[in-house]
């Protein structure tokens, strides 16, 4: 099954020189040709470096992976998923709602480090890598 990878578990594998679980998932999955990721999580991960040859290398690296489109009907569910967990009293980012709702319209799993989507998770049809 294909894995939609939040931006957390990209930051920890490719912007820290430290070995670690996330980092080895990340290089399994690479190499089992699973992953996933989107526009705005390639924003996030390009936002902030101020190096011009750090922001080329990693705008190079990721440039590997294509974006899996977003459609009208992902920015629905998104905007539904956050009335949804806010009804709830759960709050999160327009680009965490937006995960879940690519995830759950194309039948991935999110793979991330941020304990919000476990909250997400009660209220909403995603499943956590």
């Amino acid at each position: 099954m294909k894995v939609l990878v939040d931006t957390s578990v990209w930051s920890l594998a490719l912007r820290r020189n430290e070995q670690n679980e996330f980092a080895q998932k990340l290089a399994e999955l690479i190499t089992e040709l699973l992953v996933v990721i989107i526009g705005p999580v390639r924003q996030e991960l390009l936002s902030g470096i101020s190096n011009e040859t750090m922001f080329s290398d990693l705008k190079a690296r990721l440039g590997q992976f294509d974006d899996l489109p977003i459609t009208t009907h992902d920015y629905e569910t998104a905007a539904r998923y956050y009335n949804i967990c806010r009804k709830h009293g759960v709050q999160g980012s327009h680009i965490d709602f937006l995960i879940c709702a690519v995830a759950g319209n194309n039948d991935l799993l999110i793979y991330t480090t941020d304990q919000d989507f476990q909250r997400f998770a009660e209220y909403l049809p995603i499943r956590l890598l």
